[in-house]
């Protein structure tokens, strides 16, 4: 039977590996540094495609808390079998500061040897040595059969409450200061920041007024329109733990088969040529009728001068882009070539969780392509396998045809009738139609779109109104610029992007 040291000890020991995940957090927030974040980075490289797979469709964004929670109980568990050893040292020695030692020797070192980074492992160091320096050594009964680290289970019931109360207090102690810790380092989000000129603020806040007023006039107050707000934005990485790069070190390099190398500062590329293009991503792994559907404007330089500056005889054919959190996508050249280089969201600087300073956008191709925080391009003669190919998805392929109706989508108008509103993307076939069924599928009416824009790559919204007569089971589905109606086949998301026609009942 474990004794009431050993379950005393137990108790602190998860306290201190608590509080130095906290400690580490305190110090390096949510960056590279934080001790959790190799773990996890782990966890995502090591787990099995056929697992990510079904986590995906069954799990959806819980996948991602999954994980992150599987690499914090690990890291928590790791620095508390440190302080555990800790607490052992000092009821041995009875002496609480040689274990406190201990713990924070060998705290560092963990700390140290996880991320790289001696200077900021101190944060995960010092937390759980002061909690194994104030609990380490037990008090002591006032049995005179008691001695140093001996075991509690024959003292007397008020020295053990004594020890209980004392633990619970440590154990109190340490989780206030971690909820203290992720008071603290709640700070406001950084998606707000300007353009850094002038000119490139305004070119960018005239696309959103044209965007704007080729909005289509819905009911829902709640239900997009043109544009996705920053903060709405669905963002989707295959880790927790955004790359921190700075504008200043970042740069981008041309690598590969040609025999010819380039490397691009962030000042150099924002000196050439700027555009301000809407473009619309879609998530590969969404459902057909999920949420990861959004479109903005984006500040950016095309890609392809810079290719021909690197490959001009064309030799190499295909591209492997790589991004500083270790994802990596490979494109066939043709097709990267009209890709887009950003540095711009909505006429603000691109926000860290969307891949500043630079990212890619491939025009009408899944979201999961536009590689973020963006640093080496690599030119090929051979194609290799990206990262979500290696998994058994299909990767760099052209985004589905599909019309949406979310619940936000459906509102019942003062005079009784039913709106239906929703948005459409067929990537750069762009929208022809939208169809609207009230009886299921017998019967369909065009619905009203938005004014087209000049963007190849965007979205357009739809609307149409009808009397209700009792219950009606609503089909939408999308007809794109090429006159290919959306298919009706039924697919999960994996490999190659969900399919099918949206269902709902109304009324």
């Amino acid at each position: 039977m474990i004794n009431v040291t050993e379950r005393r000890n137990a108790l602190l020991a998860a306290a201190a590996g608590a509080v130095a995940v906290a400690g580490s957090y305190l110090v390096t927030g949510w960056s590279p540094a934080f001790v959790v974040r190799p773990v996890d980075q782990a966890v995502v490289n090591l787990t099995p495609g056929p697992i990510v797979t079904v986590a995906i469709e069954t799990l959806g964004d819980a996948g991602h808390l999954i994980h992150i929670a599987l690499a914090f109980a690990a890291v928590i568990g790791v620095f508390g079998l440190v302080a555990f050893a800790g607490l052992r040292l000092s009821a041995r020695v009875d002496r609480s500061l040689a274990g406190a030692a201990a713990t924070g020797v060998g705290s560092w070192l963990l700390a140290a040897g996880l991320t790289g980074d001696p200077a900021q492992a101190v944060g995960a160091a010092l937390p759980p040595a002061v909690v194994v320096a104030a609990g380490g050594v037990p008090p002591q009964s006032t049995d005179s059969r008691s001695e140093p680290g001996s075991s509690l289970e024959g003292d007397s019931t008020g020295a053990v409450d004594a020890v209980r109360r004392r633990t619970l207090g440590f154990v109190v102690g340490a989780l206030g200061f971690v909820v203290a810790t992720v008071v603290a380092r709640r700070l406001p989000a950084s998606d707000d920041e300007p353009l850094a000129d002038a000119p490139r603020s305004e070119g960018a806040s005239a696309r959103l007024r044209e965007l704007e007023s080729a909005s289509l006039a819905v009911e829902s107050e709640d239900l997009l329109g043109m544009v996705s707000p920053i903060g709405a934005f669905y963002n989707v990485d295959i880790a927790e733990f955004d790359p921190a790069v700075t504008a200043s070190e970042w740069s981008l390099t041309f690598t590969g088969e040609t025999g010819s190398e380039r490397t691009v500062t962030y000042d150099e590329l924002i000196d050439r040529p700027v555009e301000h293009r809407a473009v619309t991503l879609r998530c590969v792994g969404e459902r057909l009728n999920g949420r990861k559907l959004d479109n903005a404007v984006w500040t950016g330089t095309p890609i392809r001068p810079l290719l021909e500056s690197v490959d001009p005889e064309g030799e190499c054919n295909c591209a492997m882009l790589r991004g500083e959190d270790g994802y990596y996508v490979q494109f066939p050249v043709d097709v990267l070539a009209d890709g887009f280089l950003v540095w711009g969201m909505n006429g603000k600087e691109l926000p860290p969780s969307h891949g500043h300073p630079v990212r890619v956008l491939i025009p009408g191709h899944w979201g999961e392509t536009n590689v973020k925080w963006l640093s080496e391009i690599e030119l090929l003669t051979v194609a290799e396998d990206g990262y979500w190919e290696e998994r058994g998805w299909e990767g760099t392929g052209e985004v589905k045809t599909v019309a949406k109706l979310w619940d936000e989508g459906v509102t019942e108008r003062d005079d009784g009738r039913i709106e239906l509103a929703g948005h459409a993307y067929a990537g750069t076939r762009g929208i022809e139609r939208v169809e609207v069924s009230t009886d299921g599928g017998d019967s369909w009416t065009d619905a009203a779109l938005s004014d087209p824009l000049p963007d190849a790559d965007v979205w357009r919204q739809w609307r149409h109104v009808f009397d209700p007569d009792g219950s009606h089971e609503v089909v939408v589905r999308a007809v794109d610029g090429e006159g290919t109606r959306q298919t009706e086949t039924t697919a999960d998301p994996s490999p190659s992007g969900a399919s099918g026609w949206v269902r709902r009942t109304v009324g």
